[in-house]
């Protein structure tokens, strides 16, 4: 293993174990010699990667985004109707939560809520994107009479990411409940029957982020 391979090795452990920590005890309750010992590492592995918490959290935001584009954005762009796209997203984004994604930037976002901060910036354009992404395939979707009149895109978008996450963190560990019970949910905002599309992809890959 050549150093840089190394270094990607331990860098993909001390995110993957901050991820875990984030999620169980946010920001703030964060210690740094802690995940560095869940990764496996001493603490000054960890800072000779990152410089503080801070860096830490902006570098999980990050490697989330990185990691659900991996893993979920190839399966959206299988699907031809965009209100399969939707469903696959769901799917698929039920799937990659059970490494605790979705609860990672649900709590950042309420602990950092309102807050003049780069860690808040961050997830927040990190939302904003999931939102926007889900904004287009849903205008799409309506346009095509694919989805019923109603509420403006915009606020179905929001209703649909939050369907999307508060399924997959309220279900977490309850395999494979949580991929079914995600995608009925979302198609309930949407107002639609889930049976009447067939995704092309039915499953995801359910192995382990790439570190």
């Amino acid at each position: 293993m050549t150093q840089a391979e190394r270094r990607a090795r331990t860098r993909g452990a001390i995110l993957a174990s901050a991820t875990r920590g984030l999620s169980r005890y946010g920001y703030g309750n964060l210690v740094l010699e802690q995940v560095a010992r869940e990764a496996g590492y001493t603490r000054g592995a960890l800072y000779h990667q990152f410089k503080d918490k801070q860096d830490l959290t902006l570098a999980v935001i990050q490697w989330i985004g990185e990691t659900w584009m991996e893993e979920v954005g190839p399966l959206i762009e299988r699907e031809r109707h965009p209100v399969a796209a939707l469903l696959t997203l769901a799917r698929g984004h039920a799937v990659y939560c059970r490494r605790n994604g979705a609860r990672v930037a649900t709590a950042l976002r309420l602990e950092f809520s309102g807050q003049d901060h780069p860690v808040a910036h961050e997830i927040e354009r990190a939302y904003e994107n999931l939102v926007t992404r889900c904004e287009s395939l849903i205008g799409a979707a309506r346009e095509a009479g694919a989805i019923p009149p109603g509420p403006p895109v915009r606020t179905l978008a929001l209703a649909f990411v939050g369907a999307l996450d508060g399924t997959a963190i309220a279900l977490s560990g309850q395999e494979p409940h949580d991929e079914l019970l995600t995608v009925r949910a979302v198609a309930g905002v949407l107002g639609i029957d889930p049976c009447s599309y067939s995704p092309t992809e039915r499953t995801t890959d359910h192995t382990e982020a790439p570190s």
